[in-house]
């Protein structure tokens, strides 16, 4: 008897501290979803997990970005070191000092987390449910072990419908291991899908994801600027153009490549070399195969005051 009267309190007090936390909504989560909503947009349209619960887990996670762990190590979702060569940082959660991961953005930590959902195949079951399924999603979370506490489905469930996150979630039923089809729908939200504003900036386009040598990046269109890019994608201005080694005076032309993460030492296997065309520069060059263009002067043993020459054929790995 006295099992099931703690029992019933438990639910009592679980069910009245999820609706006591439906009738407020904090300054700090709306300030997130208003950063983050875009990329958690992005996310879903490529790897097929709701936006709602992308988003849902970021806030519970890291604590609206405003964690300690967040704060240390860009780490939004609280994932572990299993299998991490990265990066770590020591966080107390279920145990003292444990190892998490850590990311140079928060981008990183967003493409990680999906990553880390769909290699594993404890999570393979959830990517059959509906992309507006975000019940199924929260359950299904709990089932497969991402987090240890007991409430962890309902925690998230009440953020999604206290924040009206299912709002961002995409009707369409897509088959998300389908490139082709990832690409229609890629083109489809940058023709159709107009976007708020995000800070002092208006990024109103969604522009498509692609990866050249495995790193994502977008093409420019007209009337793009590093300013709206680094908006859209919540990454610092400054650090983009870092990325994509361009000074802080350069702006960007309608079909330009920009890397929105650190370039590689070295091109992928199936390009060895090339020959420069009329009008290439190395930085041209560079950002062709996603290769740091110090890099490219040193796999080619080059000055760096020389530039590309005519019909040169340079080394890319």
């Amino acid at each position: 008897m006295k099992v099931r009267i703690v029992s019933a309190i438990v639910s009592i007090l679980l069910l009245s501290t999820l609706f006591s936390t439906a009738q407020t909504q904090s300054k700090a989560y709306l300030l997130y979803i208003e950063q983050y909503h875009k990329i958690a947009e992005r996310q879903q349209t490529e790897h097929g997990i709701p936006a709602s619960i992308i988003l849902a887990q970021g806030l519970l996670e890291s604590g609206a970005g405003q964690g300690e762990l967040a704060i240390m190590s860009n780490n939004h979702f609280g994932i572990k070191c299993t299998d991490w060569n990265g990066d770590k940082v020591y966080h107390d959660d279920d145990s003292r000092n444990e190892c998490f991961r850590k990311y140079d953005q928060v981008l990183d930590s967003y493409e990680d987390h999906a990553q880390f959902l769909k290699n594993r195949t404890r999570y393979a079951f959830l990517f059959d449910l509906k992309p507006t399924d975000y019940e199924g999603w929260a359950f299904g979370l709990k089932k497969a072990g991402y987090a240890t506490d007991p409430t962890y489905a309902f925690k998230l469930i009440s953020i999604v419908e206290n924040y009206n996150l299912h709002k961002f979630d995409l009707s369409n039923n897509v088959n998300y291991s389908d490139s082709n089809t990832e690409n229609k729908i890629n083109n489809q939200n940058a023709n159709q899908t107009g976007y708020g504003s995000m800070g002092t900036v208006h990024a109103t386009i969604n522009h498509p994801v692609y990866k050249v040598n495995n790193i994502r990046c977008i093409t420019a269109i007209a009337s793009d600027s590093y300013a709206a890019i680094a908006d859209e994608f919540s990454i610092n201005e400054a650090r983009l153009r870092e990325m994509n080694e361009v000074s802080s005076a350069s702006n960007l032309e309608p079909g330009m490549r920009v890397f929105l993460n650190y370039k590689k030492q070295k091109a992928d296997k199936s390009s060895e070399n090339h020959r420069v065309q009329q009008g290439e520069t190395m930085h041209s060059i560079s950002q062709d195969y996603g290769v740091k263009t110090e890099s490219l002067y040193q796999l080619n043993n080059m000055a760096y005051t020389d530039g590309a020459k005519l019909n040169q054929v340079l080394k890319m790995r």
